[in-house]
């Protein structure tokens, strides 16, 4: 008799077959999860460490600003506009500078959140398929030597001939459930790191463009002064 996966799973039970359908299917979008993500935060990360580095040398705010090259998909980018948006609209209301400063500070951290969230976009499906596909490959473990002692009973015989499918079953759907889940597992705690260090880079993004808007209206308010 043929063991192989493809022949095992044609001969299953069907709930072992919707099992092995069901870790197929999250590793499809796990995997989907995994490509994009690796592609979306190595760029995000490279371009916040570039984008902080051209805002650092800059020589003004509004230089900082345009130094970011416009470019929506930089993490750097959405911050910035909440920060910009703030201090224009504090600057044109004629707001004290301690006051722009507070708007400008809250506009950051809210500009830091939304970014951050944005990038954890999906994860969930990671830890989700992590979590569950070890136990969806139990239950068909499970079934599967459930499906042996059946055969054994109604045979009467505990032959190799009579226990193999059944536990082919049960072995193919524990193999598959590790499959899934073990790749799972490492990109998410991997895409976790990625993301702590993108967000070391956002905080200390957002506390150079405070100290920059803060000199800013410290010297406009010199500038009014004399």
């Amino acid at each position: 008799m043929d063991y192989s996966i493809i022949s095992v799973f044609l001969h299953a039970s069907l709930v072992a077959q919707i099992i092995m359908i069901i870790l197929i299917v999250l590793s499809i979008l796990s995997w989907t999860v995994i490509i994009s993500k690796f592609v979306i935060l190595n760029a995000a990360e490279r371009k916040a460490s570039s984008g902080l580095n051209r805002f650092v040398e800059a020589h003004d705010l509004r230089q900082a600003v345009q130094s970011l090259g416009g470019d929506p998909s930089s993490p750097l980018y959405s911050v910035a506009q909440h920060g910009v948006r703030e201090f224009n609209s504090g600057r044109e209301a004629g707001a004290q500078g301690e006051i722009v400063v507070e708007t400008v500070r809250r506009a950051l951290n809210q500009g830091v959140s939304m970014e951050l969230d944005r990038l954890h976009k999906a994860l969930s499906i990671l830890a989700t398929t992590a979590n569950t596909a070890p136990f969806i490959g139990l239950f068909g473990t499970v079934w599967g030597i459930m499906t042996s002692f059946h055969a054994i009973g109604q045979m009467k015989s505990a032959s190799l001939a009579t226990v193999a499918p059944g536990i082919s079953e049960a072995l193919i759907a524990t193999a598959i459930g590790l499959a899934v889940a073990i790749p799972a597992t490492i990109a998410y705690n991997m895409f976790l790191g990625k993301l702590d260090s993108i967000e070391t880079r956002l905080i200390h993004f957002a506390g150079v463009f405070l100290n920059r808007v803060q000199r800013e209206t410290n010297t406009h308010r010199s500038g009014e002064n004399r």
